[in-house]
């Protein structure tokens, strides 16, 4: 009697683990080298190339290591003297967000969502917490509007570079 083909086995290797990391390193590097590529809206600099690492992220490697790219570009920005706190709140929840909608949507699409978590609850944070705590005086509307217009280019430019990414083929051989 014939044997059923198997599933791939699910299980990670060291290799798929290290895989991951590098990818992580890379994106993280890429992030930072476009830090001059921003725009000043009061006092938050706007980098919609973050939310496209975070829609390419959230998608290829989910939202941990998306979310640990985030924290890792707003904390190299930082220590740089080119970011500010808003990299944080503005940053890290528009990686998971993507990163848990690529889980059940299991597509590209995914890196749309980016603004929910950045615009929703980044935005929100920023304006309720890092503001007040600043000192700033900017109203709600004032952060979603201006994480608004950062977010949004940048996830359709991260779907832009997902789609790019697969059909030149080169996703199956970054992550497996």
């Amino acid at each position: 009697m014939k044997d059923l083909p198997r599933e791939k086995d699910k299980t990670k290797t060291s290799a798929d683990y290290m895989r991951r990391i590098a990818l992580s390193a890379v994106l993280t590097a890429i992030a930072v080298i476009l830090s001059p590529l921003y725009f000043l809206v009061g006092t938050t600099k706007c980098f919609p190339a973050q939310h496209m690492i975070n829609g390419v992220a959230g998608v290829l490697l989910g939202p941990w290591y998306a979310a640990m790219i985030a924290l890792a570009t707003g904390m190299i920005r930082n220590s740089l003297g080119v970011g500010t706190l808003y990299a944080f709140p503005g940053g890290i929840p528009g990686a998971l967000v993507v990163g848990f909608f690529h889980h059940y949507l299991k597509n590209d699409y995914a890196a749309l969502t980016e603004p929910l978590g950045t615009v929703v609850v980044g935005a929100t944070i920023s304006g309720l917490l890092f503001a007040p705590w600043q000192g700033h005086t900017f109203p709600l509307s004032f952060f979603w509007i201006a994480f608004a217009a950062s977010s949004i280019p940048g996830s359709v430019l991260g779907f832009v570079v997902l789609k790019a990414l697969r059909r030149t083929g080169v996703i199956k051989y970054i992550v497996r």
